[in-house]
């Protein structure tokens, strides 16, 4: 009997996507044997503020520049398309709708993963699909209570973060080795994160 295709999910508001993420995209497609790694940009994350997001349209150019050619990984505009908060639950909904036979991954840092408990139908989202806390090396996971079952999955360490990356571009540091060449490229001519420029 031939096994179902596993589908990796990778939300996140990607404000900019960088390295980190394609790291841990390759990681998925080899030691997790996923056959595909689909970036899912949220047009807005419900636990965070949105003062600080590039818009989503630049969110969404950015990833699909940066997995572009890249075999295994894809890009969905399911949230981007529909808009208003970001809801997991909704989105896996939808995919198991129009793929039921495919087995999910939805994966998660462990920062993400402690608020998982106050997200929209948390058990409902872990009866749907396997929910995968990406942790760094041998860094302890405790969850708050009301946290539905999750699989840990140790990854490499590689320690960067969208903060970072803006501020570099603030600073007016340059930000190729953060982020793919083609990412910086659209930072620059869409004059993102400069202080007046598209976002903060």
């Amino acid at each position: 009997m031939t096994a179902p295709r596993r589908l990796a999910l990778l939300g996140g508001s990607f404000d900019p996507p960088h390295l980190g993420h394609l790291h841990l995209a390759y990681q998925a497609l080899e030691q997790l044997g996923c056959d595909e790694v689909r970036f899912i940009p949220a047009y807005q994350q419900p636990l965070k503020g949105v003062s600080a997001l590039s818009a989503p349209a630049h969110r969404l150019a950015m990833v699909r520049l940066m997995v572009e050619g890249i075999p295994g990984m894809t890009v969905d505009p399911i949230e981007t398309e529909r808009g208003g908060l970001s809801f997991a639950v909704d989105t896996v909904r939808a995919l198991r709708a129009v793929e039921p036979g495919v087995e999910l991954c939805f994966l998660l840092g462990a920062d993400a993963a402690a608020t998982l408990h106050r997200w929209r139908e948390p058990a409902v989202l872990a009866s749907m699909c396997r929910i995968i806390v990406c942790t760094r090396g041998g860094d302890a996971l405790t969850l708050p209570d009301g946290t539905p079952p999750v699989e840990r999955f140790a990854t490499r360490r590689f320690d960067l973060a969208a903060t970072e990356v803006r501020a570099r571009v603030r600073a007016g540091l340059p930000v190729r080795g953060w982020v793919t060449d083609a990412v910086a490229d659209y930072i620059a001519a869409c004059g993102l994160y400069r202080v007046g420029g598209e976002a903060p």
